[in-house]
């Protein structure tokens, strides 16, 4: 029974995220870390994460059902009572933004509410009615490094928008291949992705630009010295190949076999920048 619980908070989503804010939290600390204050601002932006997840799987129950991928979660085949569901949700999400409130600052705690309304509701609307559904829900998923970012500074700077923006600019090519890749469900569910609306083309066009986006962007945390050269020469080498990837795109025969490929590339370029922002201070 706790694996079922445990599942409906998207566990993968979750550690993606804490990564994350974990690197926002070592970049902002510049390696005078409270580990207490890491703690209780890791814990506390996980179970938020985890709150807006089980919330999602409620509210996409009935999408679910129609998709492969999703079909046999917990809510969908009513093995966890959506009651049950709903106050475990709530219960961990109070937790986490208690979390916040005691041990971080307000302007954490205002961050933290942004990512879980957005996540909940805005992107809970959008998916389902406009191709810019992911565009929408995005800015969920770049909450957390800044939110770690925040947690240490206590406000907003160059840095913290410069991580917004990055990791909207990572997630959008990666969630267009999550796209590509299942297609076919996302058609079953009428969700309205930019593959269904726009076409393969116009999605590798518009992965291609983010990617240059996201280049550009990382670039700039080191102009704006946020971040070294060691980071700069590291994060320029995986943007390019992370480019050549979408390029190939172009003369792919099967599309799906290529976004698997790019999609498993943009998990390693998000795990390399945040390696690169945790050990920022101790390198050149």
């Amino acid at each position: 029974m706790f694996k079922k619980y445990y599942l409906l908070t998207k566990p993968g989503i979750i550690r993606g995220n804490a990564i994350t804010a974990l690197a926002g939290f070592l970049l902002a600390s510049k390696g005078n870390i409270d580990i207490w204050l890491l703690l209780a601002t890791i814990a506390g932006i996980s179970l938020i994460m985890a709150s807006g997840c089980v919330f999602n799987n409620y509210i996409d129950r009935n999408i679910d059902k129609k998709m492969t991928r999703t079909k046999s979660r917990a809510l969908v085949i009513r093995s966890v009572p959506t009651i049950n569901a709903l106050i475990y949700a709530s219960l961990i999400g109070i937790a986490g933004f208690i979390l916040l409130s005691i041990y971080t600052n307000l302007t954490t705690v205002i961050i933290g509410v942004i990512g879980f309304v957005d996540y909940i509701v805005l992107y809970g609307l959008a998916k389902r009615r406009s191709v810019h559904g992911t565009l929408v829900g995005s800015i969920s998923g770049a909450t957390p490094p800044v939110a770690g970012y925040t947690a240490v500074t206590g406000s907003l700077d160059v840095g913290a928008i410069l991580l917004f923006l990055i990791l909207v600019f990572w997630q959008m090519p990666h969630f267009y291949a999550i796209a590509i890749r299942r297609i076919d469900d996302y058609k079953k569910a009428s969700i309205p992705v930019l593959p269904i609306k726009s076409g393969m083309k116009q999605t590798k066009i518009q992965i291609f630009l983010y990617i240059l986006a996201f280049m550009c962007a990382t670039t700039l945390l080191f102009i704006t010295g946020y971040a070294g050269i060691t980071y700069l020469i590291v994060m320029l080498g995986v943007g390019l190949y992370w480019l050549w990837i979408a390029i190939k795109g172009f003369e792919a025969k099967d599309n799906s076999l290529w976004a698997k490929s790019l999609f498993l590339f943009s998990l390693k370029v998000l795990l390399v920048f945040s390696v690169m922002l945790s050990i920022d201070v101790f390198v050149p």
